[in-house]
């Protein structure tokens, strides 16, 4: 699983035109599932990120949480992030399947849900425009694959 996840003083996201969501102060949250992801996975992905503290607190350091600032989260699925750059045009079979990956982003917005959060999203292989206002900017990677506190074993 892989996660963009940028700090944003608001975001939102259109389908044909019209918000399906929108944030004020939090994280946009580009989420790719791939194909050895699981429940397990996605529980802590979720739980890594809604305890994620990037936010300054009055000396101006990033130390406070998503839940300190009462921000939200803008969860948008982005099956590019599993892009193959070998060529010029991407390819993206290592992507995980919609049969897949749709049930695995839903669980993801449940568990962040189970955080106390409200989930403001997008829609599962529609075609969406995303708008943000970057705070920072901040915007960090996490993936599930990674052993350097972006993924699993962190």
């Amino acid at each position: 699983m892989r996660a963009v996840v940028t700090r944003v003083k608001s975001a939102s996201v259109k389908i044909d035109g019209s918000v399906n969501g929108a944030i004020g102060q939090g994280f946009l949250v580009l989420l790719g599932i791939g194909p050895d992801d699981n429940e397990e996975i996605v529980e802590k992905m979720a739980d890594k990120i809604c305890a994620l503290r990037v936010f300054e607190d009055a000396e101006g350091k990033m130390n406070l949480s998503l839940e300190q600032v009462g921000g939200g989260l803008l969860v948008v699925s982005q099956f590019t992030l599993y892009a193959d750059l070998k060529s010029r045009r991407p390819g993206f079979s290592k992507a995980a399947k919609p049969e897949l990956a749709e049930p695995l982003y839903e669980k993801f917005m449940e568990a962040c849900r189970a955080h106390g959060f409200d989930v403001e999203h997008g829609e599962f292989g529609a075609e969406m425009q995303v708008e943000s206002v970057n705070d920072g900017p901040v915007t960090l990677l996490f993936d599930s694959e990674r052993r350097d506190g972006g993924g699993k074993n962190a």
